[in-house]
């Protein structure tokens, strides 16, 4: 129980992340790099056979490929409202 919220709280930093970048507003690059890996150990639940854990991964590359290009709007705000839904219903 705990452990599924810990990774709702990832999920909802993670979003956090996405949000500053969409409103311009330039996170450390620690940041971003941090709860990118943090998305991409929790995708790698994927190969148990959860399907969501392939949106961790896409997610993580999508904050990877931000730190050296301007991402576009889209891929800023379907990733942060998915992983705040994700991360809201893990804490009920």
């Amino acid at each position: 129980m705990v452990l599924v919220k810990v990774l709702g709280g990832i999920d909802i930093i993670s979003s956090v992340v996405f949000l500053l970048l969409a409103f311009n507003v330039t996170p450390f690059i620690q940041v971003i790099l941090f709860c990118s890996c943090l998305l991409a150990l929790k995708g790698l639940f994927v190969f148990t056979g959860d399907v969501l854990s392939f949106f961790d991964l896409t997610f993580a590359i999508f904050l990877i490929l931000a730190i050296f290009i301007t991402l576009p709007g889209i891929m800023l705000w379907i990733p942060s409202l998915f992983l705040m839904a994700k991360g809201f219903v893990s804490f009920v």
